[in-house]
């Protein structure tokens, strides 16, 4: 009996602990972004950790969140909120998520998170399709996402 509930307490020991070091993220949706870009979420770019949690915050009503088709890794979980709603995204599966806010899209509304070190779906995001603004702003998004996994592994390199 003692060694079951050793066990046991073991188990919530460790299921505590890793929920004590997931991190949770804030993006905000605004009419105009710090940096005077319209229609913006910010930041625009977030890197996190598999079991991380991202908020996607309304700051300006009319806006939402949600993932844009072919951008999500295999097997991961499509999110969609609503309108002037916050919405919670837990992110357990490494790679690169895109989303956008449906009503501005076509203004170029969008953003990126990358979520571990995988950036393996980065291919197939930038072959997603997006009107002409949204298109341009995430190519400079997911550049950002490869020039910061080059610089993770150069960093690697370095230290072996």
């Amino acid at each position: 009996m003692i060694r079951l509930s050793t066990v046991a307490l073991a188990a919530v020991t460790l299921l505590t602990a890793s929920s004590a070091m997931a991190a949770e993220f804030e993006v905000k949706m605004l009419n105009k972004s710090p940096d005077g870009q319209v229609m913006a979420f910010d930041p625009p770019f977030l890197r996190v950790q598999p079991g991380d949690t991202v908020r996607f915050v309304p700051t300006d009503k009319g806006h939402d969140a949600e993932s844009i088709p072919g951008m999500v890794p295999d097997g991961a979980t499509p999110f969609k909120g609503q309108i002037s709603q916050e919405v919670s995204v837990k992110f357990d599966k490494p790679g690169l998520y895109g989303y956008r806010c449906v009503p501005h899209f076509g203004m170029g509304m969008v953003g990126l998170i990358a979520v571990g070190g995988d950036t393996s779906n980065l291919e197939a995001a930038r072959q997603a399709k997006m009107p002409p603004i949204a298109t341009k702003r995430m190519a400079v998004l997911l550049d950002q996402a490869a020039q910061s996994k080059t610089a993770e592994s150069g960093a690697t390199g370095a230290a072996r």
